[in-house]
C-alpha cells in the first residue's frame, strides 16, 4: 500500500498526499479562479486544433512544439522523481501531446500537477496518477487494452503508444466522440472508440492483456475480469468516496489476485454500476 502518493481531489481524479495538504493552503486564493475557468469550460469538449498538422503514433517531439519543455519538465519532476521508473512508460509521457486533451483556456495548465475539468462535470486526472495506472497496468508492445471511461481520451494516446491495439468506451456521448475525433487527428490508427457503459467491457475484442478503468464501481465488474488475458491486469479504484486504487491480476489457471495501491477519490461509474 502507498498511502503517501495518492489521495483525495475534489474533482474525481486523484491527487499525492504531500501536494494536497500543500494545495490545501492555496484553495482561498486560487479557488474562485479555478471555478470560474470550470464555468467556462463546462460545454468544451473539444480542443481547438487549427493549424495542428497530424503526427502518428510514437512520434518524436516536434522542436517546434512550444509544450516540448513543459512536457519534460513534466516527465522529470511529476514521474521519474516519485516512483514511476518504466523507460517506456515514461516515453510515451514525453510523446503526448497533452496539452492537446485539454480545453484552450487551459492549455497552459496542461502539463502542471493536477487534475484539469474537461466538460460534461468530467476531469482529466492528473499525470502522475495517469501513469501510475498505466504502470500497473505493464502494457504490453503487441497487447491489447481497454481504456473504460475515456474522457478526453488521454489515457488512451498513452495506452496507444505502448500497445498495438487499443478499445476505448466513454458514456458520455459527446465526450467519446471528441476524443475519437482528437485521436484521429493525432494520428493514431491503433484505437477505437465507442460510446457505451464500460462495465461489461467490450466482448467483441476480448481477451484484453491489460483494462484500466477511471471511474469508481463498490465492486470490481465481473465482465472486465472474465475479459482480462491470462497474466492480464485490471486496474481500478474500488469503494465509495475514499476508494482502493486496485491491481486485479489474472493468473494462468483463471484465478485472481487483488493487490491495493492506496486511496484515490475518482468520480463514481455510472449506468449498470449504480444498478448493482
Amino acid at each position: 500500500m502507498i498511502l503517501s502518493h495518492v489521495g483525495f481531489n475534489h474533482a474525481g481524479s486523484a491527487y499525492p498526499l504531500w501536494y494536497s495538504l500543500a494545495a490545501a493552503a492555496a484553495v482561498c486564493g486560487a479557488g474562485l479562479v479555478y471555478w470560474a475557468i470550470w464555468l467556462m469550460t463546462l460545454g468544451a469538449s473539444e480542443p481547438n486544433s487549427a493549424g495542428q498538422s497530424r503526427q502518428p503514433p510514437s512520434r518524436k517531439t516536434d522542436d517546434a512544439d512550444e509544450f516540448a519543455a513543459d512536457r519534460q519538465s513534466m516527465v522529470d519532476r511529476q514521474l521519474r522523481a516519485r516512483d514511476i521508473d518504466d523507460p517506456e512508460v515514461l516515453a510515451a509521457f514525453n510523446r503526448v501531446p497533452r496539452h492537446r486533451f485539454v480545453p484552450p483556456i487551459l492549455q497552459h495548465l496542461a502539463y502542471a500537477d493536477e487534475p484539469l475539468p474537461i466538460g460534461h462535470a468530467q476531469t482529466i486526472s492528473q499525470p502522475y496518477v495517469v501513469a501510475l495506472m498505466t504502470q500497473l497496468a505493464k502494457p504490453k508492445r503487441h497487447g491489447r487494452a481497454l481504456d473504460v471511461g475515456v474522457g478526453s481520451g488521454y489515457q488512451t494516446a498513452v495506452l496507444a503508444e505502448l500497445c498495438d491495439e487499443v478499445y476505448g468506451i466513454e458514456i458520455i456521448g459527446p465526450l467519446a466522440e471528441a476524443a475519437s475525433r482528437r485521436l484521429a487527428e493525432l494520428g493514431y490508427k491503433n484505437v477505437e472508440v465507442r460510446t457505451g457503459d464500460g462495465y461489461r467491457g467490450w466482448p467483441e475484442h476480448a481477451p484484453f492483456d491489460c483494462i484500466i478503468v477511471a471511474a469508481a464501481a463498490d465492486h470490481v465488474p465481473q465482465p472486465l475480469i472474465d475479459q482480462l488475458a491470462p497474466g492480464g491486469r485490471l486496474v481500478l479504484p474500488v469503494g465509495h468516496g475514499w476508494q482502493e486504487l486496485a491491481v486485479i491480476e489474472k493468473q494462468d489457471d483463471g484465478s485472481v489476485r487483488r493487490l491495493d495501491y492506496g486511496p484515490v477519490a475518482f468520480v463514481p461509474m455510472t449506468g449498470e454500476a449504480e444498478r448493482k
